[in-house]
């Protein structure tokens, strides 16, 4: 019997160290299909937001992209993540995704591929952006297209801001420029 508890303990013990997981630990794909490691992320201020192209809030797109021209030479950088968790208002295919951004936004930011936000089948960076278990800050949901997620330059989980505040709000230029 103790040798069971023992075991037991130690499986619990090393499952939990996958709770202390860091921001800059995880990889994901770009829009492309290619590896984008968050390590090279170490020092910035990082907003992750999901993004949908036919979405009530899409001309965010617009002041994310004047956000990220005018503070990525200041150790900021957007990350976006397009998901289609509400109301099908992301239907297309990375490649429609990435063009349609391109066209008509002029989207420069990094683009990630498409990904779930939400429910069963949610990404690892979400599960650990809305976990306080994961993100040892606070739990979330995400309310809808264009949630911003603000991660300091030291990896960690600063602030949620809900998806009608626009991204040149003077809480997220506040919190940029500090």
């Amino acid at each position: 019997m103790k040798k069971t508890i023992i075991v037991l303990l130690f499986i619990l013990a090393i499952s939990s160290i996958g709770l202390s997981q860091s921001f800059y630990e995880f990889t994901v794909k770009d829009i492309d299909g290619n590896d984008y490691s968050f390590a090279q992320l170490k020092g910035k201020k990082v907003m992750v937001i999901n993004v949908a192209s036919k979405c009530g809030f899409t001309p965010q797109y617009e002041d994310l992209q004047d956000l990220y021209e005018k503070y990525k030479d200041k150790d900021f950088i957007i990350i976006g993540f397009p998901a289609n968790n509400f109301k099908e208002q992301e239907p297309g295919t990375n490649e429609e995704i990435k063009s349609f951004c391109s066209l008509e936004y002029g989207v420069t930011f990094p683009m990630m591929a498409k990904i779930s936000v939400k429910g069963d089948d949610m990404d690892v960076v979400y599960q650990w952006l809305t976990n306080k278990e994961l993100n040892h800050k606070t739990n979330s949901s995400v309310k809808w297209n264009f949630q911003k997620y603000l991660i300091s330059r030291e990896g960690e989980l600063e602030h949620v801001i809900n998806p009608w505040v626009n991204p040149d709000n003077n809480r997220i230029l506040k919190w940029i420029e500090e």
